[in-house]
């Protein structure tokens, strides 16, 4: 498909790995979720090791209005978070504006037959007919994925969910919108309890909005959630119940020289990510990607700037809304690297131990299978060397907002409008 056709639906609004990194979940605008499963090794073709194929497609979310506030919601799928693997079933959430829905994904390659009530093709049997028992054998079949929806948690967020993250002790999960988070029980959907609430009691004096939440790797009392300020607040469930009163508070002093028209805008914080070692954490605001260690609230103890040449575009960023795009961001396996979006198609990559740090393109030109990407550099001024492109031919409405990272391998997943991409590291 090409670019200029793209229809609004197939837009991807999120990704994310399993535990395992053998299946892949999308969701897009248009509610559905598509799962990609990872080929195992095949002697006769030594390469297909790697290659994602379509395991299973389904329709989470639909449309909605709000008669009471004559509002629709929108079935676009904000967040996919995997539950950890406990039998032969994988299980999902997925959420949109308002409703968090558990999916369990399964698979059927037999099925009974030999009904004593019911014939073959499932029309009910004459009682009177039926002369002699029969046990009823399973049969194989071809291979079904089926995804039903198990549970579904609604009408606990009167603003629209940004995050939902599941907690480590793998029986409760968080949900998060702009002014509360809620803790749920996956087994229960009738009822949440209201754990941060930062709603002011006269709205006119409403300061700042979360902008994302996410449950400690290993801690399952611990939690972060970041604000439109650019403030990261962690919070210790154990210190009480109603988590207003953070235990530590993470802010960055502004430069004064810096400051602009547009500081508050930029400040705010996207996406914020725990590392897998749970020692450090990462947020991204608009130009840049900073780690933090949970130890030192005072400042990052890294900064990397993503696309430090757009500062002098904020006002023609800002005049087309792009100054308000929700960049995610990602860690490696190991942590020694991180993966965030930015525009025409361009990711970017840090690798924290040798410093270094590389642009590259998504995009159908350069993406052959098994071909090479190529660093990319944007030029900010004076004369345009060959392979560089000018800051004033970059396309923003080709944006990278979501990517993921396989938990054990160099596998990523960047989603460009409305392609998939999956790049894995070279292997000789």
């Amino acid at each position: 498909m090409s670019d200029s056709s793209v229809s609004l639906a197939d837009i991807i609004s999120t990704v994310e790995f399993n535990y395992s990194g053998d299946l892949l979940a999308t969701g897009d605008k248009g509610g559905r979720v598509v799962i990609f499963q990872r080929e195992q090794e095949n002697k006769s073709r030594p390469h297909s090791r790697g290659e994602y194929n379509v395991y299973s497609t389904f329709q989470s979310h639909e449309p909605e209005f709000d008669y009471l506030k004559s509002l629709e919601i929108e079935e676009k799928i904000n967040k996919i978070r995997w539950l950890p693997q406990q039998n032969a079933a994988h299980f999902l959430l997925s959420t949109n504006d308002k409703t968090i829905k558990l999916w369990k994904i399964s698979e059927r390659d037999k099925r009974a037959e030999g009904y004593n009530l019911k014939d073959e093709d499932g029309r009910l049997r004459d009682p009177f007919r039926i002369t002699a028992l029969r046990v009823p054998k399973l049969k194989p079949m071809d291979l079904m994925v089926e995804a039903s929806p198990r549970r579904i948690f609604a009408n606990a967020h009167t603003y629209h969910i940004n995050s939902i993250s599941v907690n480590s002790d793998h029986e409760t999960y968080l949900s998060a919108d702009d002014l509360r988070i809620n803790l749920w029980h996956l087994e229960i959907t009738d009822r949440s309890f209201n754990i941060v609430d930062i709603k002011p009691v006269n709205m006119e004096e409403l300061t700042e909005v979360i902008t994302a939440a996410e449950f400690h790797p290993h801690q399952c009392n611990v939690f972060v959630y970041s604000s439109s300020k650019g403030t990261v607040r962690l919070c210790d469930m154990r210190s009480s119940a109603l988590c207003d009163r953070h235990s530590k508070f993470f802010e960055e002093p502004e430069d004064p020289s810096s400051r602009s028209f547009f500081s508050e805008i930029i400040s705010s914080i996207s996406d914020v990510k725990f590392s897998h070692s749970g020692r450090y954490m990462m947020t991204r605001d608009y130009l840049s990607v900073k780690v933090w260690d949970l130890n030192m609230e005072s400042r990052p103890v890294e900064t990397h700037q993503v696309h430090e040449y757009l500062r002098s575009k904020l006002c023609s960023l800002y005049e087309n809304d792009c100054i308000f795009d929700k960049f995610e961001c990602c860690w490696s396996g190991s942590d020694s690297a991180i993966m965030t979006g930015s525009y025409n198609n361009f990711f970017r990559m840090f690798d924290r131990n040798t410093r270094r740090d590389v642009t590259l393109e998504a995009s159908r030109e350069n993406s052959k299978p098994r071909a090479s990407l190529k660093p990319r550099k944007v030029c900010t001024g004076g004369k345009r060397k060959k392979d560089e492109i000018s800051v004033d031919s970059l396309d923003f409405n080709k944006k990278i907002l979501h990517t993921a990272w396989h938990p054990a391998e160099n596998i990523i997943a960047v989603a460009a409008t409305n392609n998939l991409y999956i790049f894995q590291d070279k292997v000789n």
